[in-house]
């Protein structure tokens, strides 16, 4: 029996691969769906996106002062997460039922609501459908270049491009988010050797995020070595002096680690 989470990759991807184009054309799919997209201001504490259904018709409305802008990353995985509302079934007929109601979603953060995560991940699938992005890094060697460069060729995040190449890359990872020196939320590839850190809910003082939270003074896009012990809990004592790498990504006292094993 087929799960929902595949029922909805397999959704996703059979709508993005109806089109040629290579970057999914969202204003395409908006268009043959007859719906209808207002991008405007909704002020910075409230949303990135909502969807109505009202008067017999669904409608979109992304927020801009967020970043939201039409056909930036940002925008394009919050319009996608906004049809995964649309097309996924038990969320059309929650909204046109009144059984769901318009919420506010945010991009970019890890989903802990059931709705919210099937939307992100229909909105992963719809983006960076696997038989396209699966290509562009077959034997290829995992590193922030190949991140950066997959993010480029489908107009998606850096965090966006992450979580689908924790998901169905050929290296494993782990992407890990914090602020004001904490771990709001790990993610990691299924087969990625350690699942728990150190001190779970803080941040590892002997990171590149560690140090960029200990003395915030600018803004890093730094690779280090790390040990295993520094960072993850459980590690054996044959593997105390294993190695992984960590590039972190900060921005306004909040980073963003990629953790991977040579």
């Amino acid at each position: 029996m087929i799960s929902k989470r595949q029922s909805i990759k397999v959704l996703a991807e059979t709508i993005a691969l109806e089109y040629q184009e290579k970057i999914t054309p969202l204003d395409k799919i908006v268009d043959d769906e007859g719906l209808s997209v207002f991008y405007d201001s909704y002020g910075k504490d409230t949303f990135d996106g909502m969807t109505f259904y009202e008067n017999g018709e669904f409608s979109i409305h992304i927020n801009t002062d967020l970043g939201n802008k039409h056909n930036s990353a940002r925008g394009r995985f919050t319009l996608a997460h906004e049809l995964g509302h649309y097309y996924i079934d038990a969320h059309r007929l929650g909204l046109k039922k009144g059984l769901l109601k318009p919420h506010s979603s945010r991009t970019n953060q890890k989903q802990f609501n059931k709705i919210e995560s099937e939307a992100d991940y229909f909105a992963s699938c719809l983006l960076m459908p696997e038989e396209r992005f699966s290509k562009d890094f077959h034997k290829k060697q995992f590193s922030i270049e190949l991140i950066d460069f997959l993010k480029d060729e489908y107009n998606v995040s850096r965090t966006a491009c992450a979580f689908r190449f924790a998901g169905i890359g050929n290296h494993s990872i782990m992407i890990i988010y914090g602020e004001n020196g904490n771990v709001i939320w790990k993610h990691y590839s299924k087969d990625f050797r350690y699942k728990y850190l150190l001190y779970q809910n803080k941040v590892a003082p002997k990171t590149v995020m560690g140090e960029y939270f200990a003395e915030i003074n600018e803004n890093l896009f730094k690779k280090e070595e790390i040990w295993a012990v520094d960072i993850f809990n459980y590690v054996k004592d044959d593997d105390s002096h294993r190695k992984f790498f960590e590039q972190c990504i900060t921005y306004k006292g909040r980073a963003l680690s990629i953790i991977w094993e040579e």
